[in-house]
């Protein structure tokens, strides 16, 4: 693709790196096959290549965002498919994120749309805040669902009937390894993950210690700052992105890490791109390149360490009660798309002893996609519908994924029990039985 920056504008690194990408652009459409977007409304502007459009055009004139851009832009799920299928290497990812930032700092949303998202991107980085509004939402649930529609209506929705209790193991702390120690990782606990499904990170405590891996909670780590980073709220995203490489370096400097394990694939994207984000700033540039090349999802590090088949993990539990085989592996878009593993959570699953099966249009998102399901809920309920009916073609017992958004939004929609991978592991190699399949 052509372009026409001043050399002024391209004095700017983010301009540059934008220049760059744009450049590698040759409009050819693979990207709008994969697009969910595209695929839902066939609007030009909708695909990525219509969306490449509208930010040459912002960017090269150095004008404010307009209405158009932005709506265009919030459409945009972040699922990243368009660079699975880009037969150029287009980075998507770094050219829309450079663009909401754009857009965060130059057009005016209308106030209500401001608000909920100042609201939104205060409340669920932060867990106590978070677990506060969730209790009022599911406690006047019954209620306000009579009268919200919308946006509000989709808050309401998506919050849990009942909260789990917060759990001891996302504390800083450290958990030794069982038998002979293998190696040391550290834990993103993370935030909404910790107050929607504290099990999880239970779990993979469990395994990981289980294998003969020390795992480390490290103090100052919160939020990844995948969530305000993806809405173009940069300052906030740098402020959490730091204090995780603080907090991980501490670590790293101290007793070391193999590796830092992440278990919401949404967050390891972000996580593994912190090196990319922080590029241009001396002082944190080298420590997050060195985060980046240790992060790991959960799935990527036990195939690294050789799965299953060791022996502090015990033998393969076949005399499980009742045990659902047929699983229906949902992909999240940021562990395909994003991370692209692809193989090693099925390879997993199917090592421990499950049925697994691929869901049908699988590169296509569920729709959940960070705050995505509660700003564009009609859009995000006709992606969730079309993952279920695919799903419940295939008649599974389970539905795997490895994110915690992906669990809450399809959810949502099936009385199937959605289960996050390391769950599985952990109850096929002699943890508790997830209490979803209770």
């Amino acid at each position: 693709m052509q372009t026409n920056f001043s050399l002024a504008q391209l004095a700017d690194p983010n301009i540059a790196e934008a220049e760059d990408i744009l450049r590698k652009c040759v409009h050819c459409g693979f990207c709008t096959a994969t697009c969910p977007t595209y695929v839902l409304l066939g609007d030009e502007l909708d695909s990525p290549r219509g969306r490449i459009y509208l930010i040459k055009g912002m960017l090269e004139g150095d004008e404010d965002a307009t209405e158009q851009v932005s709506k265009h832009l919030d459409r945009c799920l972040s699922c990243l498919s368009c660079m699975t299928t880009c037969p150029s290497g287009v980075n998507y990812m770094h050219l829309v994120d450079h663009a909401r930032t754009h857009v965060e700092e130059t057009y005016q949303r209308p106030l209500f749309e401001r608000s909920l998202r100042n609201l939104l991107s205060f409340v669920i980085p932060r867990p106590f805040w978070f677990r506060a509004a969730l209790n009022m939402a599911s406690l006047s649930a019954p209620v306000m669902r009579r009268f919200l529609k919308g946006r509000l209506r989709a808050l309401i929705d998506l919050a849990p009937k009942t909260m789990p209790a917060a759990s001891v193991v996302d504390q800083p702390q450290t958990f030794a390894a069982q038998g002979t120690k293998r190696g040391r990782v550290a834990l993103l606990s993370g935030c909404a993950q910790t107050v929607l499904a504290p099990s999880i990170n239970e779990a993979t405590v469990r395994l990981l210690t289980r294998l003969g891996i020390e795992v480390v909670i490290a103090k100052g780590v919160g939020c990844c700052g995948s969530l305000v980073h993806h809405m173009g709220k940069e300052h906030a995203a740098d402020q959490q992105v730091k204090a995780a490489i603080t907090g991980w370096s501490a670590e790293i400097e101290g007793e070391g890490l193999d590796a830092i394990i992440t278990n919401a694939s949404g967050c390891g994207t972000t996580v593994k791109d912190y090196g990319f984000m922080l590029r241009n700033d001396p002082a944190w540039a080298d420590k997050a390149v060195k985060v980046s090349g240790l992060a790991r999802d959960i799935t990527e590090y036990l195939t690294e360490i050789g799965g299953l088949e060791i022996d502090q993990a015990g033998p393969i539990d076949q005399s499980r009660s009742d045990p659902a085989q047929i699983v229906a592996y949902h992909a999240p878009c940021s562990i395909q798309h994003g991370q692209k593993i692809t193989k090693e959570p099925k390879m997993l699953l199917q090592n421990a002893g499950f049925e697994v099966r691929d869901v049908p249009e699988g590169h296509l998102c569920c729709g959940s996609a960070g705050t995505y399901n509660i700003m564009q809920p009609e859009l995000a309920g006709k992606l969730r519908d079309r993952k279920i009916k695919n799903i419940q073609s295939l008649s599974p017992d389970i539905i795997a994924t490895g994110n915690i958004g992906c669990q809450c939004q399809i959810s949502g929609g099936t009385d199937i029990p959605v289960v996050h991978n390391v769950e599985l592991l952990d109850w096929a190699t002699g943890g508790p039985k997830p209490e979803g399949l209770n």
